[in-house]
């Protein structure tokens, strides 16, 4: 069997592959710049990463869950008694990834 290097990739992979990907690319990141649907990467040295940024599973969260700590609804920001966090609470990241599975 001869492989090409320019051949395209059958859809049955591609597919399979899509499957495997972190829910979390489904919104662009924003620690590395990543667009959507496409890998989170080392800003220096442009190495792909297979796991998305932290920072890209809190935005992903925060745009798609509601949160139980706060009782956010999706695109609001959580906060702790009034104050802004920076990150979403562990608990919106669990509902997000049980809401995608």
């Amino acid at each position: 069997m001869t492989l090409h290097a320019g051949a395209p990739m059958p859809e049955s992979l591609r597919h399979g592959m899509r499957a495997k990907q972190h829910p979390a690319r489904a919104v662009a990141c924003p620690h590395c710049g990543a667009a959507a649907h496409r890998p989170c990467f080392l800003r220096k040295s442009g190495r792909i990463l297979t796991s998305p940024h932290p920072q890209r599973v809190s935005a992903w969260a925060q745009a798609f869950a509601c949160c139980p700590d706060c009782q956010v609804e999706p695109a609001t920001p959580c906060h702790d008694e009034g104050r802004a966090r920076t990150t979403v609470h562990a608990r919106r990241c669990q509902e997000a990834e049980a809401t995608a599975a």
